[in-house]
């Protein structure tokens, strides 16, 4: 069944290979592992990131995807002092060979789902700092899962917001759990709990909040407290911890979750500004609609609605 799948993918590359050149060796399933390679040195974008995560040199990374290029007769990528980018055919290539490596790792866990067993990774991203909210029970769903299927391998990996979207689309994980600030139909929502974000300050400069800038990333509530309620831009900042340290100097107000915000304030002496602007943001479990879930998707994705009931 192994080899079904991957004659798929040699198909799709060889009939691409001929619409370039007629004159190159036909792909083989010898070259499996060159192109793991190859997907992993264009989703880490460049040689030098690849090194860590495959545990190879920077030479022989090269040569692995020298071999796919001499194989496909095109060149993949573009490398040198102005940087790593992918060709046009590097991005077909990359395309289908995700597409036809994520079909060979199905194959032990739907196979394992036939014989009543539950196998394979389930593979989640999730926004930061979502656990000290007192209304996320995602780890209590993590535990009901492990418990009924032992045999999957859970991957967790924190991003921002902008990254779980491209995760998804790329199909580098099977579930994002952020905020739903609009809905998309390329995506499906299933409802958690909501968050709220308010505006902080330290304590000590609740008074000037109006007059200090406020805090900027990119965000929906941040580009709307700016233009609905005033505020001047301040500083750009990258996470939440970042945003928190700079309100925490009294310099900066600040857009935090109310969960987040309460934890920095046992340590430092933040507080609401006085009349500020208040957000609700809807945290869901965010899959590709046109994706097939696997049995171990669909199994936590049950667990996460059992344990963050609709109120």
């Amino acid at each position: 069944m192994k080899n079904d799948f991957f004659s798929g993918m040699v198909s799709k590359i060889n009939t691409f290979q001929k619409e370039t050149t007629l004159s190159r060796p036909e792909f083989t399933e010898r070259d499996l592992r060159s192109l793991r390679v190859f997907c992993a040195v264009a989703q880490a974008n460049g040689f030098a990131a690849a090194e860590k995560q495959l545990h190879m040199s920077k030479a022989s990374i090269s040569r692995h995807v020298r071999e796919v290029e001499e194989t496909l007769g095109v060149r993949l990528c573009d490398r040198g002092p102005s940087g790593f980018e992918l060709t046009q055919a590097g991005k077909v290539a990359l395309d289908l060979a995700r597409e036809a490596l994520k079909a060979l790792e199905r194959i032990r866990p739907e196979i394992d789902a036939v014989r009543g067993v539950l196998s394979g990774t389930l593979s989640i991203g999730m926004v930061e700092h979502v656990i000290t909210d007192a209304d996320c029970h995602i780890p209590t769903a993590l535990a009901a899962m492990l418990e009924e299927a032992p045999d999957v391998k859970v991957e967790i990996t924190v991003m921002t917001f902008n990254d779980l979207d491209q995760a998804l689309r790329e199909r580098r994980v099977q579930i994002a759990i952020r905020g739903m600030y609009r809905r998309e139909n390329a995506f499906n929502y299933q409802r958690l709990y909501v968050e709220r974000h308010r505006m902080f300050v330290a304590r000590r400069r609740a008074r000037q909040a109006r007059t200090l800038p406020l805090v900027y990333r990119s965000h929906p509530f941040v580009h709307d407290a700016l233009g609905e309620y005033g505020f001047t831009r301040g500083p750009e900042a990258s996470g939440l911890e970042a945003i928190a340290m700079l309100v925490s100097s009294g310099h900066y107000v600040g857009l935090l979750p109310q969960h987040y915000a309460d934890s920095i304030s046992r340590r430092f002496a933040l507080t609401r500004v006085p009349g500020g602007p208040v957000y609700e943001n809807t945290i869901s479990a965010i899959t590709e609609a046109s994706r097939p879930a696997s049995r171990a998707v669909e199994l936590f994705l049950r667990l996460l609605e059992r344990f963050h009931p609709a109120p």
